[in-house]
Protein backbone atom coordinates (compact mmCIF):
# COMPACT_ATOMS: atom_id res chain seq x y z
CA UNK A 1 0.00 0.00 0.00
CA UNK A 2 1.31 3.47 -0.91
CA UNK A 3 2.22 5.39 1.93
CA UNK A 4 -0.41 8.87 2.25
CA UNK A 5 1.84 12.00 2.48
CA UNK A 6 2.12 15.72 2.00
CA UNK A 7 3.96 15.32 -1.60
CA UNK A 8 1.57 12.83 -3.07
CA UNK A 9 -1.23 14.78 -1.41
CA UNK A 10 0.45 17.96 -3.25
CA UNK A 11 0.74 16.02 -7.12
CA UNK A 12 -3.16 15.57 -6.29
CA UNK A 13 -3.45 19.76 -6.21
CA UNK A 14 -4.37 19.28 -2.27
CA UNK A 15 -4.54 23.16 -1.49
CA UNK A 16 -7.60 22.52 -4.67
CA UNK A 17 -9.28 19.77 -3.01
CA UNK A 18 -9.47 20.54 0.75
CA UNK A 19 -11.65 23.46 0.51
CA UNK A 20 -14.36 21.92 -2.05
CA UNK A 21 -16.56 20.50 0.85
CA UNK A 22 -16.54 23.86 2.68
CA UNK A 23 -17.49 25.65 -0.59
CA UNK A 24 -20.12 22.85 -0.71
CA UNK A 25 -21.74 23.62 2.38
CA UNK A 26 -21.62 27.06 2.12
CA UNK A 27 -23.39 26.82 -1.56
CA UNK A 28 -26.12 24.72 0.11
CA UNK A 29 -26.67 26.52 2.51
CA UNK A 30 -26.97 29.93 0.89
CA UNK A 31 -29.36 28.57 -2.26
CA UNK A 32 -31.22 27.00 0.48
CA UNK A 33 -31.87 30.19 2.28
CA UNK A 34 -32.34 32.52 -0.86
CA UNK A 35 -34.81 29.82 -2.26
CA UNK A 36 -36.53 30.15 1.71
CA UNK A 37 -36.82 33.84 1.24
CA UNK A 38 -38.02 33.99 -2.15
CA UNK A 39 -40.62 31.61 -1.81
CA UNK A 40 -42.12 32.28 1.51
CA UNK A 41 -42.64 36.01 0.00
CA UNK A 42 -45.85 37.08 -0.89
CA UNK A 43 -46.07 39.51 -4.15
CA UNK A 44 -48.62 41.62 -5.30
CA UNK A 45 -50.97 40.81 -8.46
CA UNK A 46 -52.28 43.73 -10.27
CA UNK A 47 -55.01 41.15 -12.08
CA UNK A 48 -57.13 38.79 -10.13
CA UNK A 49 -57.51 35.29 -11.66
CA UNK A 50 -60.92 33.86 -11.84
CA UNK A 51 -61.55 30.22 -12.60
CA UNK A 52 -64.73 28.36 -13.45
CA UNK A 53 -64.86 25.31 -11.79
CA UNK A 54 -67.80 23.92 -13.36
CA UNK A 55 -66.62 24.16 -17.10
CA UNK A 56 -68.28 20.89 -18.81
CA UNK A 57 -66.58 19.72 -21.71
CA UNK A 58 -69.05 18.31 -24.06
CA UNK A 59 -68.20 15.79 -26.72
CA UNK A 60 -70.47 15.00 -29.86
CA UNK A 61 -70.26 11.85 -31.17
CA UNK A 62 -72.57 10.11 -33.68
CA UNK A 63 -73.68 6.88 -31.76
CA UNK A 64 -76.39 4.07 -32.19
CA UNK A 65 -78.46 3.72 -28.85
CA UNK A 66 -79.51 -0.33 -28.94
CA UNK A 67 -81.06 0.24 -25.64
CA UNK A 68 -81.71 1.95 -22.45
CA UNK A 69 -82.27 -0.03 -18.60
CA UNK A 70 -83.30 2.32 -16.70
CA UNK A 71 -82.66 1.43 -12.64
CA UNK A 72 -85.10 3.22 -10.10
CA UNK A 73 -84.12 3.71 -6.63
CA UNK A 74 -87.22 4.85 -4.97
CA UNK A 75 -85.71 4.60 -1.24
CA UNK A 76 -82.27 6.68 -2.07
CA UNK A 77 -84.62 8.90 -4.86
CA UNK A 78 -82.36 8.99 -7.78
CA UNK A 79 -82.01 6.52 -11.06
CA UNK A 80 -79.25 4.90 -12.50
CA UNK A 81 -79.49 4.50 -16.59
CA UNK A 82 -77.44 2.17 -18.83
CA UNK A 83 -77.27 3.24 -22.90
CA UNK A 84 -75.75 0.33 -24.69
CA UNK A 85 -74.57 1.17 -28.10
CA UNK A 86 -73.76 -0.45 -31.25
CA UNK A 87 -70.38 2.17 -31.66
CA UNK A 88 -66.87 0.11 -31.46
CA UNK A 89 -65.34 2.86 -29.65
CA UNK A 90 -68.28 3.44 -27.07
CA UNK A 91 -70.24 0.31 -26.26
CA UNK A 92 -71.70 1.85 -22.96
CA UNK A 93 -72.88 4.95 -20.88
CA UNK A 94 -74.16 5.22 -17.50
CA UNK A 95 -75.56 8.06 -15.89
CA UNK A 96 -77.42 9.18 -12.44
CA UNK A 97 -80.61 11.18 -12.65
CA UNK A 98 -81.65 12.77 -9.12
CA UNK A 99 -85.28 12.11 -10.23
CA UNK A 100 -87.93 9.19 -10.33
CA UNK A 101 -90.68 10.08 -12.25
CA UNK A 102 -91.12 8.07 -15.03
CA UNK A 103 -91.04 11.82 -17.78
CA UNK A 104 -88.57 13.21 -15.82
CA UNK A 105 -86.27 10.62 -16.19
CA UNK A 106 -87.07 9.82 -20.32
CA UNK A 107 -86.76 13.86 -20.44
CA UNK A 108 -83.12 13.65 -18.70
CA UNK A 109 -82.22 11.21 -20.65
CA UNK A 110 -83.64 12.79 -24.23
CA UNK A 111 -81.21 15.94 -23.09
CA UNK A 112 -78.33 13.84 -22.21
CA UNK A 113 -78.03 11.79 -25.69
CA UNK A 114 -79.80 14.66 -28.11
CA UNK A 115 -82.71 12.19 -28.67
CA UNK A 116 -86.76 12.88 -28.78
CA UNK A 117 -88.81 11.85 -26.01
CA UNK A 118 -90.62 9.34 -28.15
CA UNK A 119 -87.16 7.64 -29.19
CA UNK A 120 -86.17 7.41 -25.41
CA UNK A 121 -89.48 5.95 -24.52
CA UNK A 122 -89.33 2.94 -27.26
CA UNK A 123 -85.90 2.22 -26.29
CA UNK A 124 -85.91 2.34 -22.31
CA UNK A 125 -86.90 -0.08 -19.95
CA UNK A 126 -87.81 0.02 -16.42
CA UNK A 127 -86.73 -1.96 -13.46
CA UNK A 128 -87.93 -0.26 -9.71
CA UNK A 129 -85.62 -0.78 -6.92
CA UNK A 130 -87.47 0.28 -3.48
Amino acid sequence: MAKLDLKSLSSWGWEFLLPLPLLGLAFWVGTGWASDRLLSNDYPTTEEVQADTEEVVRVSMQVTVINIEAEIHQSENFTEVQVNTANSALTELRFEFPVTEYRAIETAIAQELGLSIEAVRSLVRYRIDT
